[in-house]
């Protein structure tokens, strides 16, 4: 119950890990990635952590405990340039982030790492600035869908119109947002589809992601797919691919497994390929040179994925 009794996960890596070996194209090279609570209070379907492992409850590690690992880290670890909050929503609990933002400023941490951390799209703006002065560079949030029947089908508890906002402060604040996207969805056909890019395009995240529903077992997207006879996995075998990836495991009355994998491929393509974003990468590593290490380095295994997959 008390999470603050759990020794910092930095000091296992320090131990045992070469950092070096590990890098997200979303941060700074090297990085290292910690959780400051289990659990997330909120409802969505396919979230495979809170239904399977950790549960509904958000349960906290106290807000000095978290900033005396990031202490830790700056002490220990100082090739570390940005740290990753993997926590399923850091946000749920706002209190306690404007907490750890303070304290972050106060010791003079966030002149010293990067962080980003996962999030909701209810978000508010004040909260945005208080967490990029704190050294927050990055939001990572689940849209989903952009289709308001197919968000409300998965139990989601956001609109379209909380997405566009979110969007539009975090331009404001100046965080930068990997935008997750989903499809296969309940109500998902190749034309819901087409709106969901739409409106990823819309948004204008900084990265995005588009990926088949993967209906993990001891979720409710796993009893929808298996009530629905949905599923294709005849054995857990059947949920990988040979090189160890994920297999898409569902075929829906609309959608096959492999028009939900060609679908996210056009739709990467679609989104990544157009001129205005490769316009708005060229423009943002000028401002910042730091974004030319981190856009190069992710450069050869995105466009590898891109073209050469098999």
């Amino acid at each position: 119950k008390n999470l603050d009794e759990l020794p910092f996960i930095s000091e296992v890596y320090k131990k045992h890990l070469n950092i070096r070996k590990y890098f997200f194209s979303a941060a700074l090279f090297p990085m290292v990635m910690i959780i400051t609570g289990r659990g997330c209070p909120h409802r969505c379907f396919f979230c495979n952590y809170p239904q399977v492992f950790s549960g509904r409850r958000y349960r906290l590690r106290t807000a000095e405990n978290v900033v005396a690992e990031f202490e830790y880290i700056v002490k220990n670890m100082p090739d570390v340039k940005e740290v990753a909050i993997e926590d399923d929503t850091l946000t749920a609990d706002l209190d306690r982030v404007k907490k750890i933002c303070r304290l972050m400023i106060q010791k003079g941490l966030n002149k010293k790492l990067r962080w980003y951390a996962n999030t909701r799209v209810n978000l508010d703006y004040e909260s945005m600035v208080l967490m990029k002065e704190a050294g927050c560079h990055l939001l990572i949030a689940g849209y989903e869908s952009g289709v308001q029947e197919i968000l409300n089908n998965t139990k989601k508890g956001i609109t379209l119109e909380q997405s566009r906002e979110f969007a539009k402060n975090t331009k404001k604040a100046g965080i930068l947002v990997h935008g997750c996207f989903i499809f296969g969805l309940p109500g998902d056909t190749k034309e819901t589809i087409q709106k969901t890019l739409s409106f990823a395009k819309e948004l204008s995240p900084d990265t995005a992601q588009f990926f088949p529903l993967m209906p993990y077992p001891g979720t409710e997207a796993y009893q929808w797919a298996k009530e629905k006879g949905y599923l294709n996995a005849k054995t857990y075998k059947d949920w990988l691919i040979k090189d160890g990836h994920h297999n898409t495991v569902i075929d829906t009355p609309e959608l096959s497994a492999k028009d939900l994998i060609d679908e996210c491929d056009k739709a990467r393509k679609d989104f990544y390929l157009r001129p205005k974003y490769i316009f708005y990468k060229l423009k943002q590593m000028t401002k910042d040179p730091k974004e030319i290490t981190r856009t190069a380095k992710s450069i050869k295994p995105f466009f590898k994925h891109l073209f050469l997959k098999k």
